[in-house]
């Protein structure tokens, strides 16, 4: 299956860094948990789990070049790196290829949402940050509201962090 060897690949390129591999992969399992929920077709369904497991693919590379990653930086130096390890796979086509860079490429971007992948990548990457981050429940409440969509995205970030309709418990 292409997404176990996407997780070798990417954990290869994350080598000494548990943190950002463990950060892809609970985003990818987010990511497949609400987009199977949310009843995305298999086609849709396998670019939201290649561009979830690869979405900070951009990190090392801006970390590299610029000395620091910040999203921006991430989205703009993504793309190439995904591409050039996507492109190992014979299997993968070139419009699957295209809709996960341009994922890669936007995943720090939340207006112009153009798709369900698109949304439900936000929605898992931000799952897993807010956590990671320990951000404050105003941000996490700001956020579900300005960007979750999704039910089930909203049925988990509502379960973990004890919230109702808007509104800490």
């Amino acid at each position: 299956m292409i997404t176990d060897e996407l997780i070798l690949k990417m954990t290869e390129f994350n080598a000494g860094d548990p943190k950002r591999i463990q950060h892809f992969i609970k985003v990818y399992e987010f990511a497949h948990l609400i987009g199977a929920k949310e009843g995305l077709d298999e086609e849709k369904l396998h670019i939201l789990d290649m561009a979830s497991i690869m979405h900070d693919i951009g990190i090392r590379p801006a970390e590299k070049k610029y000395g620091r990653c910040d999203g921006k930086l991430q989205e703009q130096e993504g793309p190439h790196y995904a591409k050039e390890m996507l492109s190992e796979f014979p299997e993968v086509t070139a419009d699957e290829i295209d809709r996960v860079c341009f994922l890669i490429a936007h995943h720090h971007t939340y207006d112009r949402v153009d798709g369900q992948d698109y949304r439900i990548l936000l929605e898992a990457d931000f799952l897993v940050n807010a956590m990671e981050d320990e951000l404050p429940e105003d941000a996490i409440i700001h956020f579900r509201d300005k960007v979750f969509e999704t039910e089930t995205g909203l049925y988990l970030l509502n379960t973990m962090y004890g919230m109702k309709s808007g509104q800490p418990v």
